[in-house]
């Protein structure tokens, strides 16, 4: 099997490295991530400047731009033959809820998927704010130890996804809690999910710099959730692997019938 990874974090980040080790065990890979980190650049292509790519080590390459940048010089440039499977990740911190919308990490994945290819964009949860996870969650692991343990996770999702008959225009969101929960046999436990609704409080926040000119950083605090059941929030925060498939066509197909019995002229 020959897979592509990629990610927002960068190249040098410590998720998609360790997960490169573990798919190596099994599939021929090849790096190609965007040289620094490229957080919440969604589904972007540079077009007004060129691009460049370093090879940074065998199989591992750097690319200037955004993860959609990457995945597409990859596949068109980069690699001799078309890969089997892309995966977006592991990333530092969820993509759950709206940031699906905002995620290069699940952008990465979606640029696949957009090609033919089957796709998979990955995220560890952490508690590093954003009240994804319980607020009297136990991180006695470490943060390398549980790429690890998510990277085990992802190599046997990935061996059994490549097999699988799925459709070409669907990837699969996956977020993993650092906190993971596993069955008595040891297997991972997990659950197949919606995309849950999330709101936030001061979103956009003013600021004032010492010459008197205002600037304004776009961040938030999680105000609340929907409860929706069997989201990927509700999943997540249970200690429970989401798996949630995310399809390309983003018609709503029940709001047709509803607009073609509205007179819409003028």
């Amino acid at each position: 099997m020959n897979i592509l990874l990629s990610n927002d974090d960068g190249v040098y980040a410590t998720g998609i490295n360790i997960l490169f080790e573990e798919l190596k065990k099994y599939a021929d890979v090849v790096i190609v991530a965007p040289d620094r980190e490229r957080s919440a650049s969604s589904h972007s292509l540079t077009i007004d400047r060129p691009l460049r790519v370093n090879e940074i080590k065998p199989n591992i390459y750097s690319v200037d731009g955004t993860p959609t940048d990457a995945v597409n010089i990859a596949v068109h440039s980069i690699l001799k033959t078309k890969p089997d499977l892309v995966i977006s990740g592991i990333n530092y911190g969820g993509n759950i809820c709206d940031d699906v919308i905002y995620s290069g990490t699940v952008s990465a994945a979606m640029e696949g998927a957009v090609m033919g290819i089957k796709s998979i964009a990955v995220s560890l949860v952490v508690n590093k704010g954003g009240g994804y996870l319980p607020k009297d969650a136990s991180l006695e692991e470490d943060l390398e130890s549980s790429f690890r343990e998510a990277s085990r996770f992802v190599s046997n999702l990935a061996s059994v996804f490549n097999k699988s008959g799925f459709s070409e225009n669907t990837l699969l969101n996956v977020n993993i809690p650092q906190t993971i929960i596993k069955k008595s046999d040891n297997r991972f436990e997990y659950r197949i999910t919606k995309q849950g609704k999330r709101y936030f409080e001061d979103f956009v926040v003013e600021k004032m710099d010492p010459r008197g000119r205002k600037y304004y950083w776009i961040w938030g605090k999680n105000i609340r959730f929907d409860d929706i059941s069997e989201s990927d929030y509700e999943a997540v925060h249970s200690g429970l692997i989401s798996i949630t498939p995310i399809h390309l066509d983003m018609t709503n197909y029940r709001a047709i019938e509803k607009l073609k019995n509205i007179d819409l002229s003028l």
